[in-house]
């Protein structure tokens, strides 16, 4: 199975899964703030054994750990006020709306880690820096060390559940769900593993050289680190807020069950919208036999909505436009030969 099929797989299993997806909500919000509480300890250390041993990778390390504390409120706030329900000024719910807390979070990563740590580090290369006693910073690495893996620990298990749900990779399943409060959790505890063991070489290679060029060059390969993790959550955060389509498999059984509908001559055009990690829109134009009387045409949609929800228990809405195909199509309708057709 290639990359691209097992996302497909991952994408569609994930409607699948239905009422089970009532529970991710609750998981992810526990997740969320335990990473938070961790990175709010983690971040007060650091700058205080950042400033005791004039560290810049540790100071670096610091405004990491504040940067995925901010990120983690504002994954908060996105799950939160996407749950609110569908009212008449938001017909379609607030689903999309974790993906814009979500991408300012990402731009939090960025601008309060990623920007800070390269600064840090080049002003350490181009002036070097007076390193004072270490010991403290070792201390607090270690600590962080293991607060962080219990965070990283609480996101795998999660994710660990999920895969095993759908029945697909661990890492596949990071890759392409659209829950990214918990692939964020899980990419920022994972960099600050990495962050804190890029730390702990610049201070001991600082202590064994007496060059400051270490601690710089360790704050520098930080912010790269962060930089890169914040592109990764912004790309796929900004690809969901605008939004994106289900599998083209996932949308061709769509359509084969419309087309087992009675009365359904054939689908011309389907289309759908991931708005949330179990909100999807289906809306498609449907060519009805031509003799369907009206209540025929009712019942074959209430019918059809059945089947689609039956088939992909994440889709919450159906819209079905009854429109005539090529054959009986008049000249003012030029546009609909072209529909796509799934």
């Amino acid at each position: 199975m290639n990359e691209e099929q097992s996302a497909e797989k991952s994408d569609a299993q994930s409607a699948e899964r239905g009422e089970e997806q009532g529970e991710e909500p609750q998981e992810s919000v526990t997740t969320v703030i335990v990473a938070g509480l961790c990175n709010l300890g983690i971040a007060a250390a650091k700058a205080v054994a950042g400033a005791i041993s004039g560290s810049g990778a540790m100071l670096s390390e610091a405004a990491h750990s504040f940067a995925d504390t901010i990120t983690e409120v504002l994954l908060y706030f996105s799950l939160k006020r996407s749950a609110r329900p569908a009212d008449v000024s938001h017909p379609f719910g607030y689903s999309r709306e974790r993906y814009l807390w979500a991408l300012l979070a990402s731009l939090a990563t960025f601008v309060g880690g990623a920007v800070f740590s390269v600064n840090d580090g080049v002003h350490t290369l181009l002036n070097g820096e007076e390193l004072g006693d270490p010991v403290v910073s070792y201390v607090v690495l270690a600590l962080a060390f293991l607060l962080e893996g219990t965070s990283l620990a609480t996101s795998v298990r999660q994710i660990r559940g999920e895969s095993r749900r759908l029945g697909v990779p661990q890492r596949r399943y990071v890759r392409h769900t659209p829950d990214t409060a918990v692939k964020a959790v899980l990419m920022e505890d994972a960099a600050a593993l990495v962050g804190l063991l890029l730390a702990f070489g610049g201070l001991l290679g600082a202590q064994l050289t007496g060059s400051p060029v270490w601690d710089g060059v360790a704050s520098v390969l930080i912010g790269l680190l962060l930089a890169w993790v914040a592109y990764v959550l912004a790309r796929d955060n900004a690809s969901l807020l605008i939004g994106r389509a289900l599998p083209q498999p996932m949308q061709a059984r769509i359509a084969a069950a419309l087309r087992a509908q009675p009365d359904v001559e054939d689908v011309l055009e389907l289309v759908t919208i991931v708005h949330g990690p179990k909100d999807v829109l289906v809306a498609a134009k449907v060519d009805f036999r031509a003799l369907a009387t009206a209540e025929q045409v009712e019942r074959s949609c209430e019918s059809a909505e059945r089947a689609v929800r039956e088939l992909y228990p994440a889709v919450t809405r159906v819209f079905l436009d009854p429109t005539p195909g090529p054959a009986r199509q008049t000249p003012d309708r030029p546009g609909e030969a072209a529909a796509q057709r799934p």
